[in-house]
């Protein structure tokens, strides 16, 4: 593969540290005061499931968020946090990807009725799928300096 001004390794650890980035920004715009002590995060996400044109995603979400709020909230906004260190530093970076993506799919299908916000996580997951299959931690990551899956 012939690219310009740096190697197509190099550039798949920026798209990886982009995606990282991003994660971080959607960690840090969260207002975690709501999301922990107010359940603002999730009361939407009930509201959401609630009005889905698909029946499973209001019976998963009946399952398995409803009934542990606070355990969900903490688990989606650190999960956001965790996702964006590892891409950015490049530690765990397959698992990272792996993690992103399934996130990813679960906004999408969550959310599938919101355009503006289908075409972000469309777009992270597909940066997911790129790194993923380019093995993004060959450079400028931790996993490289420590020899992890390479």
């Amino acid at each position: 593969m012939r690219t310009v001004w740096l190697s197509g390794a190099e550039w798949t650890a920026v798209l990886r540290m982009g995606l990282g980035l991003w994660w971080l920004e959607s960690w840090r715009h969260k207002d975690k005061k709501g999301w922990f002590e107010r359940g603002t995060g999730i009361a939407w996400a009930a509201d959401v499931a609630g009005e889905h044109r698909w029946a499973f995603v209001k019976g998963g979400f009946d399952r398995v968020v409803r009934p542990r709020p606070k355990l969900i909230a903490y688990v989606v906004v650190y999960a956001e946090l965790a996702l964006g260190l590892g891409l950015v530093l490049g530690l765990l970076t397959p698992v990272a990807l792996v993690g992103g993506l399934l996130l990813n799919l679960l906004y999408l299908v969550l959310m599938i009725h919101d355009w503006a916000e289908q075409g972000q996580n469309a777009m992270m997951a597909l940066i997911s799928v790129v790194a993923l299959f380019t093995m993004g931690w060959q450079v400028w990551s931790l996993d490289a300096a420590t020899g992890l899956f390479l």
